[in-house]
């Protein structure tokens, strides 16, 4: 006798059952006046008349519309900052809950922007999911870039960022770049985000007072640099020279790639020299803005020597 069941069920000529063995079949046994089991629904297949969901039953829908990040900054701190730059003088939209508004009053905070109160689920709803706004968001056009050469002008350190595009890299970036004294950063125009949102935030209000020059060509403004007297300083963990070694007192540009690709070619080609950060723990992986910080401490450390 054979031990397979289906060559058993095509002997006797019976089919084998779809689903749940056991379960009374839609129609036979068991059914109701309509055709469906009693005792609940078939679940063991497709039942051809759901009972028809009610507006409750549903999966309820975003009712979070699309926030423009780059139309906002929100948090204390870069709000706060935000108010206090000069460029935003006139300009935008401040939101802040009851106890926030009082204490921008209080403390003289706002610099002649009106303030609009709102209520906490409102402000959320405005922002993207997951905005830490502390009660505070300030809507703003994003801050046009100065010329490279307004940050130039004097010897110092300037942050040069090869396609760094996520928000939060670069307003930490920004946050070190302020704390160790840098004259400015440099982005391509292209390829990176707008000082606001999610980078604002990171950066904890030095967007607002470190200046960025928004370039079409990093080659192009390297060369315009080194015309001007300054000397670049390609990060690159392949390197041959360390920190330490490629850097002087001279002004400095620090070029940061992106994590995953690092400097691209023609990039590197016009920086004086390359080199890495050592790593005697033997893990080679810092994040990007962890990097620059180290970076950054170094080129200052060197300026003062």
């Amino acid at each position: 006798m054979s031990r397979n069941p289906e060559r058993n069920d095509r002997k006797s000529g019976k089919k084998p059952a779809f689903g749940d063995r056991s379960a009374p079949r839609s129609g036979g046994p068991g059914a109701g006046a309509k055709g469906k089991p009693e005792g609940g629904p078939d679940r063991g297949g497709w039942n051809p008349n759901p009972k028809p969901k009610a507006f409750s039953d549903s999966a309820p829908r975003a009712s979070r519309a699309k926030a423009d990040a780059d139309n906002f900054v929100w948090g204390r701190h870069p709000v706060v900052a935000a108010l206090a730059n000069p460029a935003r003088k006139g300009m935008g939209r401040l939101l802040a809950t009851e106890d926030r508004a009082a204490e921008l009053e209080r403390d003289k905070l706002a610099h002649g922007h009106r303030i609009e109160i709102i209520e906490v689920q409102a402000l959320d709803r405005m922002l993207p999911p997951g905005a830490v706004h502390q009660g505070l968001a300030f809507k703003v056009q994003p801050l046009e870039g100065v010329a490279l050469e307004d940050i130039a002008g004097e010897g110092g350190v300037i942050v040069m960022l090869d396609q760094l595009t996520d928000p939060q890299n670069v307003g930490a970036i920004f946050r070190s770049a302020l704390a160790f004294g840098a004259k400015g950063v440099v982005v391509q125009d292209r390829h990176s985000p707008a000082l606001a949102g999610a980078l604002a935030k990171a950066s904890a209000g030095a967007t607002e007072r470190l200046p960025c020059a928004r370039v079409t060509n990093l080659s192009r403004a390297l060369e315009k640099l080194a015309d001007l007297g300054w000397r670049a300083v390609g990060l690159d963990g392949s390197a041959e020279l360390t920190l330490d070694q490629a850097l002087d007192n001279r002004p400095t540009v620090l070029v940061m790639g992106s994590e995953g690709d690092g400097i691209r070619r023609l990039v590197a080609e016009h920086c004086d020299v390359l080199a890495k950060i050592p790593m005697p723990g033997g893990f080679e992986s810092l994040n990007v803005s962890n990097a620059a910080a180290v970076a950054l401490y170094e080129a200052s450390r060197k300026q003062t020597a």
